[in-house]
């Protein structure tokens, strides 16, 4: 069906809500404008830009909500996962187990320190990795597994562990898209041997640039992912590892200080926004039409994206026409790391990997921040509704 055959009539609607973006950042940062500043200034005023009370203080409310004894500021989540395989020893020719759908830092880390990055296949309702996958993947060269907490659900992690733990394995958990996520009451970032978070802008809790921060219970890791994370070097000039420059600059520390006294609130309204899609996708009569994510019961999902699923090859149409009609959605992601021309050379070694392929066909993210208004969601899914109407759906796979 081409996108011509998609087109509808718009319509006057009732409410006065036109558009659904699907991000408004500046809307978050509002409220908090004032004491972000005064911070800021104090920080001029001092001259200390890198490290401080600032980022102490966030390392240590970071550790509190990860329940973690340790949490370690770096610049970027990119760099949170390959400082944690640097302190857990990976090096040239080491595996490391991770899915293929994810964003492209989680396997990146492994291929910069030389090591292999096998891809396993996701669960078709979570998004996270098949952990009925990962025994035949594991050989005498397998190292390490690379959860990734995806949209913010937290991976099946005691079978994970179990694995691991089995064959003498580390977990570095990517939770990039989770922090305050649970896992049978467990927190995101104290379920394996290091938790890896990012403070992109556009996160649940997002900073003003890049930042990170990685967690741990291990007080040797922890000692060794700040040394690492500067220069390897103690003391000063005198250097016993090569690492990396990757501090969390102060500024981002201050703003996310700000902010991380509402992470719970924000959790929460993601959560009433989640709830309320699921129930004006009912009231629409378009649930049987879609797969509409879900919480596992045992998970505290703290719902970084809602990500819906459009069967039967529609999906890019069904976006334009959302375009056309001011509904922001992305999709997250469009194309495998397996298939990345980067990774070319992986091929061979690569698994079946159906439902990875089958979810980047079918996955549309919708706006889900915290100050998204009921009015928004309803003319989302209205507009949603509308094109659904004059597509061809298929009857909703079983997942």
């Amino acid at each position: 069906m081409t996108t011509q055959n998609l087109r509808v009539e718009h319509g006057t609607e009732t409410s006065d809500v036109s558009s659904a973006p699907l991000l408004d950042v500046g809307r978050g940062n509002r409220p908090l404008k004032d004491e972000i500043m005064e911070a800021v200034s104090d920080i001029i005023d001092s001259g200390w830009f890198i490290g401080g009370p600032h980022v102490k203080l966030l390392e240590e409310t970071v550790a509190e909500v990860s329940q973690t004894e340790f949490a370690i500021g770096c610049a970027s989540g990119s760099d949170a996962l390959l400082l944690a395989l640097m302190a857990i020893g990976i090096e040239p020719g080491d595996e490391v187990i991770c899915p293929s759908f994810t964003f492209f830092a989680t396997a990146s880390a492994i291929h910069r320190l030389g090591g292999t990055p096998v891809f396993i296949d996701i669960e078709p309702d979570t998004f996270n990795l098949d952990v009925s996958k990962i025994e035949s993947l594991i050989t005498s060269r397998t190292k390490a597994i690379i959860p990734v907490h995806l949209f913010g659900q937290c991976a099946d992690m005691d079978p994970i562990n179990s694995i691991a733990e089995a064959h003498g394995l580390k977990v570095v958990e990517d939770c990039a898209q989770a922090i305050g996520a649970t896992y049978a009451g467990r927190s995101a970032g104290s379920l394996g041997s290091v938790g890896c978070f990012s403070f992109y802008p556009t996160k649940n809790l997002g900073g003003f640039g890049d930042g990170g921060m990685l967690t741990t219970n291990d007080p040797e890791i922890a000692d060794k992912l700040r040394l690492l994370a500067n220069h390897g070097m103690r003391p000063r000039y005198y250097h016993s590892e090569v690492g990396i420059n990757s501090r969390l600059d102060a500024i981002q520390a201050a703003a996310l200080n700000a902010k991380m006294k509402h992470i719970g609130d924000y959790s929460s309204k993601r959560a009433v926004n989640a709830a309320r899609y699921e129930q004006l996708m009912v009231d629409a009569g378009i649930a049987d039409q879609l797969l509409i994510p879900q919480a596992n019961t045992d998970c505290g999902h703290v719902w970084n994206q809602f990500t819906i699923r459009i069967p039967g090859g529609n999906r890019d149409q069904v976006r334009q026409q959302l375009v056309e009609m001011n509904v922001g959605s992305e999709v997250y992601y469009p194309v495998p790391l397996h298939q990345q021309e980067c990774f070319a050379s992986l091929k061979e070694n690569n698994v079946d990997l159906v439902e990875t392929d089958r979810a980047a066909e079918e996955v549309l993210s919708l706006p889900i921040f915290p100050e998204l208004t009921a009015a928004e969601q309803a003319y989302a899914v209205n507009c949603l509704a509308k094109i659904l109407d004059v597509v061809e759906m298929p009857l909703k796979r079983a997942g």
